[in-house]
């Protein structure tokens, strides 16, 4: 009786199978998950990527990176102190445009300690510009500047406000 039993419930029991059939252009060739690594230039240590998911499709038109957990981004000088960072909830990286689209909590720290938050970010690497139409909110060492609309060099060092709001101090004389 117990073999009985035993046989009825090793019974083999049908597995229905499904091919799924996608198109290589929309499967990333790269998943890379918990990602920090370092790039240099001529041998000199100059950036830090830190990202919790990393996805690369070589197969699109165009080409593309993706960091849909976000990003975390540090410029170093000579001596591997910070001189910039950049933050953000999402990014995505055009490899033929050469261009950023970061967005979600944009969070970016200049080279003067200036503060810039935004919820949308874009840099062209060919043209060297960053830029944005959305708000934009300028923490600096004695005032606060705010907008709507943003254009600047990549090292958001000259920068214009499209229309900007804010409060100044104004020393008495």
């Amino acid at each position: 009786m117990m073999l009985a039993m035993f046989f009825s419930a090793c019974r083999r029991s049908e597995v229905q199978q499904t091919a799924v059939s996608v198109p290589r252009e929309q499967i990333a060739v790269l998943i890379t998950d918990t990602v920090s690594t370092l790039i240099s230039d001529s041998g000199i240590t100059r950036y830090r990527i830190e990202a919790p998911q990393w996805l690369i499709y070589d197969q699109t038109e165009p080409p593309y990176q993706e960091f849909p957990k976000g990003i975390y981004l540090e410029q170093f000088d000579f001596d591997l102190s910070v001189q910039a960072s950049l933050k953000a909830d999402y990014a995505y990286y055009d490899e033929k445009a050469q261009r950023w689209r970061l967005t979600g909590n944009v969070h970016a720290l200049n080279r003067k300690g200036e503060q810039f938050d935004t919820p949308e970010l874009n840099w062209d690497q060919q043209t060297h510009r960053v830029y944005s139409d959305s708000t934009i909110h300028i923490t600096r060492e004695k005032s606060i500047i705010e907008g709507v609309g943003f254009d600047s060099n990549e090292e958001m060092s000259k920068y214009t406000i499209l229309h900007p709001t804010g409060v100044f101090p104004i020393e008495d004389e």
